[in-house]
C-alpha cells in the first residue's frame, strides 16, 4: 500500500491530469440518472443530513436533464423512503435510530420530497429506492432495455455512496458510465475526491459537466 502526505483532492487531481488514461466513451443513447435530490439531502438549511459540494449542482443537473429530454432520451429521478416500522430498510436501518436517521425518512415527509429546485417533468421517471443503487429492486434496467441505452450519466449523492454504487452496478450490466464532476456531492471532500479517484480509476469516466452538454448538444433533436 502507497502512503503519502497528499490530500484526497490533490490526489484526485493527479490523477485526472493523466492525458493518458483510457475512457470509456459516451455511446448513441443516454440516460440521465439524478439520484436522490431530495431535501433530506439537499436541504442544508434545514437538515444536518444534507450536504453541498458545488453550488450550482441542481442547475447544472437541471441542464443535461433538460438537453436528455430534448434529444428523447430518459430521465430517471430517485429518492428514498421506508415504511413507517422502517422493515423495508432491513438491516441498513439498524445502525441508529434518530429523527435524522435513514429509515426515518417516510413517504410523503419534507425529507422524502424533491428539493423544489429541481425541474422534473411529467415525462421523467421517478423512483423510490431502499438501498444504495437505483437498480436494486426497482425498474431502472428495464427501463434502460426499453429506450436501448447504452451510457448512463449518474448525478446527485452521495458520491462515497448511492452514486458509487449507482456506477458500480451501471458498469457491472455493460453501460458506459459517466459522472459529472459537479452534478455529484458528498459530507466531506475527502469522502468526495477519494471516490471520484476510484471511480475514474476503475468503474467510470469522471468529466466536467461541461461534456455531458457538449456531447447531448451534438445530437439530433428528438
Amino acid at each position: 500500500m502507497i502512503r503519502e502526505d497528499k490530500t484526497a483532492r490533490q490526489i484526485f487531481e493527479e490523477v485526472m491530469a493523466n492525458p493518458a488514461r483510457s475512457k470509456f466513451g459516451f455511446g448513441e443513447k443516454v440516460a440521465i440518472v439524478n439520484i436522490d435530490f431530495q431535501n433530506a439531502y439537499t436541504r442544508i438549511d434545514r437538515y444536518k443530513t444534507a450536504y453541498e459540494t458545488d453550488p450550482r449542482q441542481i442547475e447544472y443537473v437541471n441542464t443535461i436533464s433538460a438537453l436528455a429530454r430534448k434529444k428523447g432520451m430518459p430521465v430517471v429521478w430517485t429518492h428514498v423512503a421506508y415504511a413507517q416500522d422502517a422493515s423495508d430498510a432491513g438491516v441498513w436501518g439498524t445502525r441508529t435510530n434518530t429523527p435524522d436517521s435513514l429509515q426515518n425518512i417516510k413517504y410523503d415527509s419534507d425529507r422524502h420530497a424533491f428539493d423544489e429546485r429541481c425541474d422534473i417533468a411529467p415525462s421523467d421517471t421517478v423512483y423510490t429506492k431502499r438501498m444504495p443503487s437505483p437498480f436494486f429492486e426497482t425498474p431502472l434496467q428495464s427501463l434502460l432495455v426499453w429506450h436501448k441505452v447504452d451510457t448512463v450519466v449518474i448525478t446527485g449523492g452521495s458520491t462515497s455512496g448511492c452514486v458509487r454504487a449507482a456506477a458500480v452496478d451501471s458498469l457491472s450490466r455493460g453501460y458506459r458510465t459517466i459522472v459529472p464532476i459537479e452534478c455529484v456531492a458528498d459530507k466531506h471532500e475527502s469522502y468526495h475526491f477519494a471516490n471520484l479517484t476510484d471511480l475514474q480509476l476503475k468503474y467510470a469516466d469522471v468529466e466536467p459537466v461541461q461534456s455531458v452538454i457538449d456531447w447531448l448538444e451534438g445530437r439530433a433533436d428528438a
